[in-house]
């Protein structure tokens, strides 16, 4: 841990907060927990055991949390449980949709908070071709094509946990070893996930793969969000800005065409701010479910993807990517438990729906000795 430093003048009350804080750490390390102090803030890591598996396995809960925020992840699905954030009077809330228990994940959902892979959103056909041999995947929409990594694809998976630590951040890392052949995807993969909280209170989340066969990986984290608090009704009224001018062209069951359109005079454009319900009407089937092309930023780590806010709360959400696109979701269907149609709205962000079948897209196809890797970091303020 970093040393308590003397302070100078009318820094008494300072050395005294730093000293505590050092002390906090110290104490969490003793519990087993992980701790990082940086400029009097700290990120703590504390691991609950929350339910158990139908086998016995311990059910195992992460919880970060530096002065503002709190972030709770489960090693089930490796999925995200809760997001605290404070509002404009300093009331915090969980803006992530969730359910009550662990038992209630264990029954299935649709795909709160959970990492998607190996392949995120659609493949065409529930097929693709590589180096000259096709390969099958499991056909779950409508038995002729692929969606979100087939029926037992991340979100149903255990994963291996550990709590982590870093300059300015602390988390959880989560690992699995998908199988040569599961859900039809060919090659052993290797995965390797962390979400880390920052003490200037940005939420990463970062990914790795490796392959001993090519293969296609796109993962996202499928989080539904209500800045205004879950459960507190729809989000039309929060308002969107994407950084994206065009979006991929897609049919009726929402796969895409391989065409990419300006999305300038239409309900898509979220170019500047506007309200999600503003244009609702009509957009396709009244409902968001469409990929954009993010603008990129030279030679930039990380671009912004997109900014909402809720104008009650003042609570404002930056999501920065290194990923070509994000899918904008607003969940016209969803019903479970108390949610219902429009209760949350998601950013996946990720490389674009059936690219292994559209060469023209940008490649998921990884091969043995490369690495996949790819970042998305969600940045959380108030406005005044």
């Amino acid at each position: 841990m970093p040393r308590t430093r003397r302070s100078r003048g009318h820094g008494s009350r300072k050395a005294l907060a730093t000293t505590r804080a050092a002390a906090f750490c110290a104490a969490m390390i003793a519990s087993a927990a992980v701790c990082v102090e940086a400029s009097e803030r700290s990120v703590h890591v504390r691991r609950d055991v929350v339910g158990t598996l139908p086998d016995g396995t311990p059910l195992e809960q992460y919880s970060l949390a530096n002065t503002d925020m709190e972030v709770t992840v489960i090693n089930y699905g490796a999925t995200m449980t809760g997001v605290m954030v404070p509002d404009r009077q300093g009331r915090k809330q969980n803006v992530t949709l969730h359910l009550d228990s662990a038992e209630d994940y264990l029954r299935g959902h649709p795909l709160f908070g959970s990492v998607v892979g190996r392949y995120a959103n659609r493949i065409s056909t529930a097929s693709f071709e590589i180096d000259g041999t096709r390969f099958k995947v499991t056909p779950n929409v409508g038995g002729q094509h692929h969606i979100h990594g087939g029926t037992q694809g991340f979100q149903r998976i255990l994963w291996q946990a550990k709590s982590v630590a870093g300059e300015g951040r602390a988390g959880v890392e989560l690992q699995h070893i998908s199988p040569d052949g599961h859900e039809g995807y060919p090659g052993e993969l290797k995965v390797r996930i962390v979400y880390a909280l920052t003490t200037e209170n940005e939420l990463v989340m970062e990914y790795w793969a490796e392959a001993d066969k090519p293969t296609h990986v796109n993962m996202t984290n499928h989080a539904y969000w209500n800045l205004a608090g879950a459960g507190s009704g729809d989000v039309l009224d929060h308002i969107v800005t994407i950084n994206g001018d065009r979006s991929l062209v897609a049919d009726a069951a929402r796969f895409p065409t391989g065409e990419i359109r300006d999305v300038a005079g239409t309900a898509l454009d979220f170019t500047t701010p506007q309200t999600i319900g503003a244009r609702i009407e009509n957009a396709q089937d009244r409902n968001y479910d469409d990929c954009y092309v993010l603008r990129r930023e030279p030679g930039a780590p990380l671009s912004l993807a997109a900014r909402v806010e809720e104008r009650r709360t003042g609570r404002i959400m930056e999501v920065y990517t290194t990923q070509p696109g994000v899918q904008f979701y607003t969940a016209r269907g969803l019903k479970i438990g108390s949610y219902g149609a429009y209760h949350g709205f998601c950013l996946e962000t990720q490389h674009f729906p059936d690219a292994p079948n559209r060469p023209g897209f940008p490649s998921t196809l990884l091969r043995p000795g490369e690495v996949y890797h790819q970042v998305t970091v969600h940045r959380f303020r108030v406005a005044p």
